[in-house]
């Protein structure tokens, strides 16, 4: 077989390759080694729940996410909520509802939260009076959050939300990579407080900063595979090795092969690391120096006359210190419209990352009762729940460390010295769904052009 370009994995990545391969009339087969498209991307529906397993969201603010679903015709619906708790000492206490990853942006709600104290507050706000950095350059979530906001909204803030999120460590994470929003902000206007002041001023009716796909983020993956040529997709077949030539051969584990002009990687970047290892042990080795810890999501269902706790908000996060297994628990049928009957309440609670590296060895059995046994602590649950999910992800947590920019400049560079070879995959140049298919996108029109200069370059050369 013989097309233009192979796409290797079948995530979100490599399903918005697809898509924008197929807009642009490139003949290409997506090869997927599972027998299920979407990876970490998955919905399941149970006695009228819907629940997903991995991302629920979809960023405003990143809006190529939100472009190819209304491509698709995909609905889109705004959050019920978007209000947050942290649980410290026990007790779960509001974040400022104005503000962003509790970063305030109006004073009154941050004076009503609970979750600082009074000196914390007072050593937050005077963020707004200091100068920016002198330097530039990577820092981690830690130092910048520490450096501008203090100790106690690094163990509040950083720890449990921004570096939270991605499953890491605060002190490791970077804020170029992950959050540089921020570093513009201090660079632009002084005060991150002040930059964000000014935001919301300028954009005082702006759009809910997330939104969800309606019956779950699956129903984004189905429609695109939908939209795909059935004969472009192969799935329950996995790539054995790449062999570089005039052109690629792409081997596979049935013992066939394809023959193509482009490759596009959209893998894990540890799966990265072992395909290149023979074409390219440079590039190789910047891959495989890009770490990853698993992540772990338990949904569980109830009653709602069985949770005492009003839910009015979207979920809490955790502090460090609480002794919780718990990093991150959702209220999903709060936070979402459609998620749960009238009647019943659908939680998620994120566990492992950095912050419980052993939870991976639990058994699903001690995983859901120390979920339990914190969600009785936090939201007064007096009954069993009435069914739960376990979702383990082994790879899913790519962290992107201080430093982590100049990895991706230099395996870039050695990318570059590898005709036809391209690369697009969580974790690399960005995480999150809309950054997957902003990054995916961008590379298979990348990989289009290449292909089609390759055909001007050979006919000209047939005609000469």
């Amino acid at each position: 077989m013989r097309v233009d370009c192979v796409i290797v994995g079948g995530g979100i990545s490599g399903l918005a390759a697809a898509h924008e391969l197929h807009r642009c009339r490139i003949p290409f087969v997506l090869v997927e080694k599972d027998g299920r498209y979407g990876g970490v991307i998955r919905t399941e529906h149970v006695d009228g729940f819907v629940v997903d397993a991995g991302p629920d969201a979809l960023l405003t603010q990143k809006p190529a996410a939100i472009a190819l679903c209304s491509e698709l015709g995909v609905d889109l619906a705004p959050p019920r909520s978007t209000r947050a708790f942290l649980a410290h000492s026990g007790r779960l206490r509001a974040l400022p509802e104005a503000g962003v990853f509790g970063i305030p942006t109006d004073w009154r709600s941050f004076a009503a939260s609970r979750a600082l104290s009074v000196r914390g507050k007072i050593r937050m706000a005077a963020e707004y009076l200091l100068p920016r950095a002198t330097r530039s350059g990577d820092e981690s979530i830690a130092s910048f959050v520490g450096r501008r906001f203090g100790r106690e909204a690094v163990e509040r803030l950083g720890e449990p939300l921004l570096a939270g999120i991605h499953g890491g460590d605060a002190a490791r994470l970077s804020m170029r990579a992950l959050f540089p929003r921020f570093l513009d902000l201090e660079r632009t206007d002084r005060s991150v407080i002040r930059g964000l002041r000014r935001l919301r001023r300028q954009w005082p009716h702006a759009a809910a900063p997330f939104v969800s796909v309606r019956g779950g983020t699956e129903t984004l993956v189905q429609t695109m595979v939908r939209s795909l040529e059935p004969s472009s997709l192969l799935s329950n077949v996995e790539v054995s090795r790449l062999e570089p030539g005039d052109g690629w051969r792409v081997h596979l584990s049935t013992g066939r092969h394809i023959d193509a002009t482009a490759v596009l990687l959209a893998t894990p970047p540890r799966t990265i690391r072992d395909l290149v290892q023979h074409v390219d042990p440079a590039l190789s080795g910047l891959l495989g120096s890009m770490r990853d810890v698993p992540l772990i999501t338990v949904a569980l269902a109830y009653t709602r006359d069985s949770i005492r706790h009003p839910l009015d908000g979207s979920g809490f996060v955790v502090a460090r210190g609480e002794g919780a297994a718990v990093n991150a628990v959702t209220w999903m049928s709060s936070k979402w419209i459609d998620r749960a009957p009238p009647d019943g309440v659908l939680v998620r609670a994120s566990v492992g990352g950095a912050r419980n590296p052993a939870a991976p060895s639990w058994s699903n059995e001690d995983l859901i009762a120390r979920v339990c046994d914190d969600l009785r602590r936090y939201l007064g649950i007096s009954a069993a729940p009435m069914f739960t999910r376990a979702y383990r992800m082994p790879h899913a947590g790519v962290q992107m460390d201080v430093g982590h920019h100049e990895i991706v400049e230099k395996a870039q560079v050695r990318l570059n010295e590898v005709p036809g070879l391209f690369v697009s995959a969580a974790g690399i140049r960005g995480v999150g769904v809309a950054d997957c298919v902003a990054d995916a996108r961008t590379q298979a029109i990348a990989a289009a052009e290449y292909i089609r200069c390759r055909e001007t370059h050979d006919a000209c050369a047939f005609s000469g």
